[in-house]
C-alpha cells in the first residue's frame, strides 16, 4: 500500500501481485476505500462471479469494519439508495466483471476500476466479443445449421461431420480447428447477413451488436458442439466504461509473465508492484498432497475418497465439467448418504454449507473465487487439469503447440484450484489428486520447477508418502496431518527445510512474450480500426523467437 501510494498513484494501469491469503481483499477495499475518501473517486471493485461479491461485501463488514455495497442481478433491481451512495461517491460499489462489461452499464462512468482475481478475467471479459453458437442450444440450433451449410464446401468431410456432432470416436468429440482467416473473409459477408437474420431468435444481439462491423478483425474457430467468432485479443479499448476512468488497478495472486496480463486485458503497459519481500520463499497455510495412483487401482482410490470424505464434516470437489460435477455428486450421495452442494447453492453466502455436517460441496469450472479456510474445509479433491477455458486457447494449445503463450496461467489456475482450503499463514488443508493428467502434471519435476519452492517442497513430501504405501497407510496420514500434533509437526519441519533448497525457475521464452505484447495490442487495434497498412507495421522489435500471436495472424 505505502509503494502503491508513493509509485503508482497516478499511474492509468497497476498490477498489485499479493500471495493467496495475505489479504489481497483487504488492500483492494482499503485502496478502493483511500480513493474514494481522498480524491471523491467513483471506486468500483470487480469481481468474477456474483458469489464473489458476496463474499468481499461480507468480508468488508464482518472482517474489516467496512461498508460497500454489493450490486449483482439486473440494474432496475439495484436498490436505489445504493446506487445513490455510489454516485455520490458515498460507498465503494462491488460487483462483477459482467455488470461493467456489457452493452449499457450502470458504472459506466467510474473514476477507479479494481480488477479482483485478474487471472480469472479473460472469459469474462472476452464474452463481450466473443460470439458463441452451441449446436446444443436449442435457441442456437437454427443459426447452427445455416452456418453449417456455409462452411461446407470449406471443410473437410469429416470435419463438417465433426461440426454436425456425428462422432466415430473420442477424438472426434475433442476436435477443434479454425477456419483459415482467408476463406473467412471469403465468406465473412453471407455469415454477417445469416448472423443478422437469426441473431434475435438466438438471443445473440448484445454481442452481434459489438462484433457486426468488425468480422475482420476476428477469427472463426469449430468443434464439434461450437461455433466460435472472436478477436484474437478483447478490443477492450473501444469499450468507454473500462477504457475511459483514470485508473484500472489489477489485483492476483499470480500475475503471470510473458505479458498474459496485458493480453487479457487489451492494455499495452501494465506497471507491476510486486508481492512483499519474503513471499518468494514462504507460501501461505500447508498442503499435504496425496496421490494415490502412485500406489492404488481405481478401485482402491475410490474407496480411498469414501473412507477421507467420511472422516471429514466437510470436503470440496473441483471436477472439470458440469457432467463430471453431476456423475460425482450422484455417486457421494448414492454411495456415501452424503449431501452434495453445487456452485448455485452457495452463490449468495456459504452458511448452508459450513453450518452442515457429513457434506461435500462439487463445483464444475470454478478454480477460483469459492474460499473455505480453517474449520470450514480440510479436504479438497481435484478432479480435472485446468488447461483451456475457450475454443481460442483450445486451438492455440492443442492445433497450434503454442503451450508457451499459456504456460503461465494453466499454472495460475492450478494454483488457484489447489489454495481453496488453505487462506492464511496457519491454515492447513489436504489436497486429494485424483485425475492422471493432473498427478503426472505435479509429478514431472520438468514441470515442478517452476513452481513455488515451498509448493515444490509440500508436492516432494507428498509423492514421498504415496509411493509403495497401502490404503491405511494414506488414512493414517491423513489422519495425522488433520491432528495437526507434534506427529505433524515433525513432517511439517522437513517440508520447511526442503523448501529452502527449492529455486523456482521462470518459464521459457517469457522475455520475447513480454517484448511482443506490445505491438500485439497495436496490431489488433490498427486491424480493428481497418488500418491494414498500419496493422502491417505493427511489428517493433519483435521476431520469430518472440511468438507474436500478432505477425503470426497475419
Amino acid at each position: 500500500m505505502r509503494r502503491y501510494a508513493s509509485e503508482a498513484v497516478s499511474l492509468p494501469d497497476v498490477a498489485l501481485q499479493l500471495p493467496t491469503g495475505s489479504g489481497k481483499t483487504l488492500v483492494g477495499l482499503l485502496i478502493a476505500e483511500w480513493r474514494r475518501r481522498r480524491h471523491r473517486d467513483r471506486v468500483v471493485y470487480l469481481c468474477p462471479t456474483r458469489q464473489l461479491v458476496h463474499q468481499v461485501v461480507e468480508q468488508a463488514k464482518e472482517k474489516y469494519g467496512l461498508t460497500v455495497h454489493g450490486f449483482t442481478g439486473r440494474i432496475r433491481d439495484y436498490a436505489p439508495a445504493h446506487k445513490a451512495d455510489y454516485l455520490t461517491t458515498t460507498r465503494v460499489a462491488v460487483t462483477t466483471y459482467s455488470s461493467l462489461f456489457n452493452v449499457n452499464p450502470f458504472f459506466a462512468d467510474a473514476d477507479i476500476i479494481v480488477i479482483d482475481d485478474a487471472h480469472a478475467a479473460e472469459n469474462y471479459i472476452a464474452r463481450v466479443w466473443s460470439l458463441s453458437i452451441d449446436r446444443s442450444n436449442d435457441k442456437h440450433a437454427a443459426l447452427h445449421d445455416a452456418l453449417s451449410g456455409i462452411l461446407k464446401p470449406l471443410l473437410s468431410p469429416m470435419n463438417y461431420r465433426r461440426l454436425r456432432g456425428h462422432r466415430n470416436r473420442f477424438t472426434d468429440s475433442m476436435w477443434v480447428d479454425k477456419l483459415p482467416t482467408p476463406q473467412f473473409m471469403s465468406v465473412a459477408s453471407e455469415i454477417a447477413a445469416l448472423i443478422e437474420s437469426h441473431v434475435q431468435d438466438a438471443h445473440l444481439s448484445y454481442t452481434w451488436s459489438m462484433l457486426h462491423e468488425h468480422l475482420h478483425a476476428c477469427h472463426l474457430y469449430l468443434s464439434s458442439h461450437e461455433i466460435l467468432i472472436r478477436p484474437l485479443i478483447p478490443p477492450t479499448w473501444t469499450h468507454n466504461p473500462f477504457s475511459a476512468p483514470k485508473q484500472r488497478i489489477y489485483m492476483s495472486a499470480t500475475l503471470g509473465e510473458g505479458g498474459d496480463l496485458e493480453r487479457l486485458m487489451g492494455r499495452k503497459q501494465i506497471r507491476r508492484l510486486p508481492a512483499p519481500e519474503g513471499w518468494d520463499r514462504q507460501g501461505v497455510g500447508r498442503r499435504f498432497f496425496i496421490f494415490p495412483s502412485m500406489s492404488l487401482d481405481a478401485k482402491q482410490t475410490a474407496d480411498l475418497r469414501h473412507k477421507l470424505m467420511r472422516r471429514v464434516d466437510r470436503s470440496l470437489v473441483l471436477a472439470p465439467s458440469d457432467r463430471v460435477r453431476d456423475k460425482i455428486a450422484n455417486e457421494i450421495e448414492k454411495t456415501l448418504g452424503l449431501s452434495t452442494f453445487g456452485a448455485s447453492e452457495i452463490e449468495r453466502t456459504k452458511r448452508p454449507f459450513v453450518d452442515t455436517s457429513q457434506t461435500v460441496a462439487v463445483v464444475a469450472n470454478r478454480y477460483d473465487g469459492i474460499d473455505f479456510p480453517g474449520d470450514e474445509c480440510r479436504l479438497i479433491f481435484v478432479d480435472g487439469l485446468p488447461k483451456a477455458t475457450n475454443l481460442q486457447e483450445r486451438f492455440l494449445i492443442e492445433r497450434m503447440g503454442a503451450n508457451l503463450l499459456f504456460n503461465g496461467r494453466i499454472q495460475t489456475r492450478i494454483l488457484q484450484a489447489i489454495g481453496r482450503c488453505t487462506r492464511s499463514l496457519e491454515d492447513y488443508s489436504a489436497v486429494f489428486v485424483s485425475n492422471d493428467d493432473l498427478a503426472a502434471y505435479f509429478t514431472d519435476p520438468r514441470k515442478r520447477e517452476f513452481l513455488h519452492p515451498e509448493l515444490q517442497a509440500e508436492i516432494d513430501f507428498g509423492i514421498e508418502q504415496s509411493k509403495g504405501v497401502k490404503p491405511s497407510d494414506f488414512v493414517d496420514n491423513f489422519n495425522i496431518f488433520l491432528e495437526n500434533g507434534d506427529e505433524w509437526e515433525d513432517a511439517n519441519r522437513q517440508i520447511v527445510t526442503a523448501r529452502t533448497t527449492k529455486v523456482q525457475k521462470v518459464f521459457p521464452a517469457m522475455r520475447h512474450l513480454t517484448n511482443a505484447v506490445s505491438d500485439e495490442i497495436d496490431f489488433q487495434k490498427k486491424l480493428w480500426a481497418t488500418n491494414y497498412e498500419g496493422a502491417l507495421a505493427a511489428r517493433g522489435e519483435s521476431r520469430g523467437s518472440g511468438l507474436a500471436a500478432a505477425r503470426s495472424s497475419l
